[in-house]
């Protein structure tokens, strides 16, 4: 058994970016936050995929260049392979839950950026 609390962990950028609450040995979770106007870079996952659910605001997931917008509720898969990226494009903070399985570490790839 693995247990966590949001509270014990800290976004990679201060106010957002990812926040793992869980990594390994099976899979990664955790939330991240995006404030308005600001993105994740560009990257795919070779072996694992990656689910994103959105808690709160809204944000763009470009998947393979194709944007795709989820509010509140909504949930999108990441094959292995597909390069995604996520920008807030709102006046409210985005917060998802995302999960990565396996757990790989060092499996984020950079890809260069599309346009938005």
């Amino acid at each position: 058994m693995i247990k966590s609390n949001e509270t014990q962990h800290e976004y990679r950028f201060g106010d957002n970016g990812p926040k793992y609450l869980i990594r390994g040995p099976v899979c990664d979770m955790g939330v991240v936050m995006l404030q308005p106007g600001q993105s994740f870079p560009n990257h795919r996952h070779i072996e694992a995929c990656e689910i994103f659910y959105t808690l709160a605001g809204e944000v763009t997931l470009y998947l393979n260049g194709e944007p795709h917008t989820l509010g509140l509720g909504d949930v999108l898969h990441c094959d292995p392979g597909e390069a995604h990226f996520l920008v807030n494009k709102g006046e409210v903070p985005w917060k998802g839950v995302f999960v990565k399985s396996p757990h790989l570490p060092g499996d984020s790839h950079p890809v260069e950026p599309s346009k938005y």
